[in-house]
């Protein structure tokens, strides 16, 4: 084995513990979690949307509290200000200069709760630390520090006092992911262990950050052959011109695919990607990139799902490929 293949196999072992680990406590959303691990790797962020009491902060606490990273969290409420979350300069009168106190974005993960909560104004705020990493305060830039990922909740948008994320921000988002209610047998498990608050209290941080910013750089690396680069392109291509669809996926919601499908790839312990990687994350992915021509608040998410679906059926998979990309497809 090589170097390289070597330290691939380290870093897969250390992924798989951590997946563990969270699975531990959040019981019965293996799938979730590995969809939230691949947005790390990747340098995306993610949105958790359902209803409240599924676990949604819950999951977010215990990767903190896995990983050896400052965490910060902001509750949105109508009233929070964008200095709230980005910091703001304070004046020493004693030395006539100004001082820049952090808001709770500088850390390298961000639980944003009940983002849909907060004003169109503080929404926007977020949106140069979730795609520069930096924020700007009183003309000066400030950078994020590494890694940087923003998990955010979101409670259905029918519920009151929401307001609806616009489709810029939604953008940034390289995933939604839903949780849903657990099975009854995992929530009688979840009855039977001891509180979630003493279990996130003993637990220890089970990667360093340098860890992270180092595997982040390998999943770049990842090869995606031309025949798959194709195939993604030939589904996004597909979405726009569903008879469902106003606006499909944007080139840029392609290349975010195709990142969050190296990343996933990754943590299957290989240096390549193959169809199945690009179907596993197509859901998360590309869903809320997705604008429909009748939109009913109520059922958007689950007409997205069947789009994406009846798109993925409808598209050959390449069932070969070669380094020169040529290869056949079913």
């Amino acid at each position: 084995m090589t170097k390289n293949r070597i330290e691939q196999d380290h870093a897969t072992e250390l992924l798989n513990r951590l997946s563990n680990r969270i699975a531990d406590v959040i019981i019965g959303k293996k799938q979730e979690i590995q969809y939230i691990l691949a947005a790390m790797l990747s340098e995306g962020h993610v949105l958790l949307e359902d209803v409240p009491g599924t676990g949604k902060t819950m999951l977010i606490r215990t990767i903190a509290s896995s990983l050896n990273c400052s965490m910060g969290r902001i509750q949105c409420t109508p009233d929070v200000m964008p200095t709230d979350v980005t910091g703001v300069s304070v004046y020493h009168a004693p030395t006539g200069e100004f001082s820049f106190r952090s808001g709770p974005i500088m850390n390298n993960i961000v639980l944003t709760d009940e983002i849909n909560r907060a004003s169109p104004r503080t929404q926007s705020s977020l949106l140069e630390a979730m795609e520069e990493r930096s924020v700007t305060v009183d003309g000066k830039t400030y950078a994020l520090p590494r890694p940087f990922l923003l998990l955010a909740t979101q409670n259905p948008l029918q519920f009151e006092g929401t307001y609806r994320l616009p489709e810029a921000q939604l953008d940034r988002f390289m995933m939604r992911i839903t949780l849903g209610y657990p099975e009854p047998e995992q929530e009688v498990e979840l009855l039977s262990r001891e509180r979630s608050k003493d279990i996130l209290e003993s637990m220890r941080p089970m990667m360093l950050a340098e860890e992270i910013v180092a595997i982040q750089r390998e999943v770049r690396k990842v090869h995606v052959d031309t025949v798959i680069k194709e195939y993604l392109v030939a589904i996004s291509v597909a979405t726009r011109s569903h008879d469902a669809v106003r606006l499909g996926i944007s080139p840029r919601g392609t290349l975010a695919w195709m990142t969050a499908v190296q990343a996933y790839a990754y943590l299957q312990g290989r240096s390549y990607v193959v169809p199945d990687d690009v179907q596993s994350m197509a859901i998360p992915v590309l869903c809320h990139r997705i604008q429909l021509k009748s939109m009913n608040r109520a059922d958007a998410s689950s007409v997205q799902e069947q789009v994406i679906h009846e798109v993925l059926s409808s598209v050959p998979v390449p069932v070969q490929m070669s380094g020169q990309g040529r290869g056949r497809r079913a």
